[in-house]
């Protein structure tokens, strides 16, 4: 008699819970997505339950004994859905609320960085209007204002006069934002540094090279990733052990000693500036949509298996390394201004397909949203081999407003 799949619950709606579908999959999981989107219904059951409906959610994998529930979304991990089910003894991988603020609200994650010592730009924090332009008639510029909330959309801005800040943050609470975060701007290398932890016991997953801005040479609107390849070649073991040693293990004692221990995956924005020394901007909690698909490619663990051991409180014992494969990926995030437009060209492409929104017409054609559509990513051999049969990729995607980035790890040698 055969063993049954494992049956695993995702709860989220966006593109890296499209790549974490495609990745569970590939280990005979029975994956059933709450609430899905248009797109992964494609490739998987979709339940229509709202990601911040914790009990209904509960009740769900009560009633269809689901084996593992992963809560990628950082709404349902607000809403605290991991101590929910926690108290109802079904096992999940995701951080609870009070561990999780640090990822969600930008605020408390500047707050404790300063509080723990670890080197952080100089920030601000403002919860009403003059203050806030108080504080940027004196601030060093450039500015990065932000919302609070990580998840509110985009709602960033570097601003390099006074004026452009001062109008970003009346833009701001005029649309009932309730608390920005203005920060110094970093200029360096961006990158991100994935952990996977139980919340005592952490393991590196692999350090990601980030492209934040939507122009070609850093240039344009700041958006949440636009692009990305890994492994990061410009960051060492020297700097990843570092970082575990001076970041990763001091916020993770910090929040035990709190008793509000993190368990999931924890990401850690920085900036690896010219004199060599390290910043953290912010924190992840979980990966990002344009750097999912680069991050999955390159685990050889069994994800199923890696995140019930972090669940179930034997990852310590189980796990002394995560596999990493030696390949390499880079991804690039395909946007445009015009909607309803056919997408040319996807069925010559190789690389992997991970959409946004994205529509099809009665002919099941592809058509264009406004914003981000997809994302590409291409794993290989080495760095540029990756980076060379992605471009040879979106040579071939045609649609009229095609924008991305053409500049993605450009200056990467032969590896």
């Amino acid at each position: 008699m055969q063993n049954r799949s494992k049956k695993v619950l995702v709860i989220g709606s966006s593109a890296k819970e499209y790549a974490l579908v495609q990745k569970l999959q590939t280990y005979g999981c029975e994956v059933i997505v709450a609430p899905g989107n248009i797109r992964i219904k494609d490739i998987a059951e979709c339940v229509d339950i709202r990601e911040d409906s914790t009990k209904e959610l509960l009740e769900y994998v009560l009633e269809n004994a689901a084996d593992l529930t992963i809560a990628s979304s950082d709404l349902a991990i607000k809403s605290d859905i991991a101590t929910l089910f926690q108290s109802n003894e079904q096992m999940i991988f995701a951080p609870s609320a009070d561990s999780a603020e640090i990822t969600i609200s930008r605020s408390s994650a500047k707050k404790f960085l300063y509080r723990l010592r670890i080197p952080t730009p100089k920030f601000g924090v403002f919860d009403k209007i003059q203050p806030a332009i108080d504080y940027l008639k004196k601030a060093q510029m450039p500015q990065v204002i932000r919302s609070d909330e990580a998840f509110k959309g985009q709602d960033r801005l570097v601003c390099t006069t006074f004026s452009a800040a001062k109008t970003f943050v009346e833009d701001l609470f005029a649309s009932d934002t309730k608390k920005i975060v203005s920060e110094d701007y970093v200029y360096g290398h961006e990158f991100t540094f994935y952990t996977v932890t139980d919340g005592y016991h952490a393991i590196p997953l692999v350090s990601v090279a980030n492209y934040k801005f939507m122009e070609n040479g850093d240039g344009g609107v700041l958006t949440s990733g636009v692009g990305a390849y890994a492994p990061d070649y410009k960051i060492s073991n020297d700097i990843e052990d570092y970082l575990m040693k001076n970041v990763v293990n001091k916020v993770l004692q910090a929040l035990e000693s709190k008793g509000t221990p993190y368990l999931g995956i924890l990401g850690i924005d920085c900036v690896l500036k010219d004199d060599g020394q390290v910043v953290v901007l912010d924190f992840k909690s979980f990966l990002q949509d344009h750097d999912a698909k680069v991050v999955l490619n390159l685990i050889d663990e069994n994800l199923p298996a890696l995140f019930e051991a972090c669940s179930v409180g034997s990852f310590a014992d189980d796990y002394e390394s995560v596999k990493i494969s030696e390949n390499s990926s880079v991804s690039a995030v395909v946007s445009t201004r015009n909607a309803n437009r056919i997408i040319e060209g996807l069925n010559f492409v190789d690389s992997d397909f991970v959409p946004f929104g994205i529509s099809k017409n009665d002919y099941m054609e592809f058509l264009t949203v406004k914003g981000k559509n997809f994302v590409l990513t291409n794993t290989a051999s080495t760095l540029s081999r990756a980076r060379k049969h992605l471009y040879d990729d979106l040579s071939c995607i045609k649609f009229d407003g095609i924008k991305y980035r053409t500049d993605i790890c450009e200056q990467v040698e032969k590896f």
